[in-house]
């Protein structure tokens, strides 16, 4: 009888389990689509405000504090209020050193930093661009070198690069190597991650166009 009392348990625990995942996984598919997908600053704040609370209730996954820090990054991008911009992209630090606090070494979360960076450079180029240009462009190597295969960490530095050239005036040619690079990793990056990010594609082929 205790055998089978024990038996039930470890099936039940189990059924649990899968359950608690399972419902992780489909609102975590559903926020980081709303992300992705989101029209307005409105619809990112509240994908972003559920991710923080599972973020808060999981405590071990990296990838909730993450898209909440993307979804920071993609509400400054639309802020045309400097000030307004600046506060994103703090809440967007926060969010991402929850994730860095859980996997420091993860690829996709060194490259967000430096996406962080970058933007802070938008806000006032010619104040904000060598210090935050040289931040963004060393998590971006530091990302590549933790996963060469990672197509994002090598996108974003693309745009860097773009960037950088253009306020120099300067040639793109550095940028547009940066680019091919990255549209190769696209096409042959594959992750066992199922939440793993797959952003960045459209971006990097808009990219390209500059090269023509």
């Amino acid at each position: 009888m205790k055998t089978f009392t024990l038996l039930f348990l470890v099936i039940l625990s189990s059924v649990t389990a899968f359950a608690i995942d399972a419902k992780y996984f489909e609102t975590m598919t559903k926020n980081i689509n709303q992300v992705y997908n989101a029209q307005t600053i409105e619809e990112l704040q509240q994908a972003v405000n559920v991710l923080d609370r599972v973020g808060g209730a999981e405590k071990i996954k990296w990838e909730p504090f993450y898209y909440a820090s993307f979804g920071y990054i993609m509400m400054a991008n639309r802020e045309k209020d400097i000030v307004k911009k600046d506060v994103y992209l703090d809440q967007a630090q926060v969010a991402l050193d929850k994730a860095s606090a859980i996997a420091a070494n993860e690829s996709e979360i060194v490259a967000i930093q430096g996406f962080i960076h970058m933007i802070r450079v938008t806000v006032d180029p010619g104040a904000r661009g060598q210090k935050y240009s040289t931040l963004a462009t060393q998590f971006f190597g530091k990302a590549n070198g933790l996963n060469p295969e990672n197509p994002r960490a090598l996108a974003l530095l693309a745009q860097m690069q773009f960037g950088t050239a253009r306020f120099f005036n300067a040639a793109n040619t550095e940028a547009c190597e940066t680019t091919s690079k990255a549209l190769e990793k696209f096409a042959t990056y594959k992750s066992e991650n199922p939440l793993a990010p797959v952003w960045g594609k459209s971006m990097t082929e808009d990219l390209l166009k500059q090269c023509k």
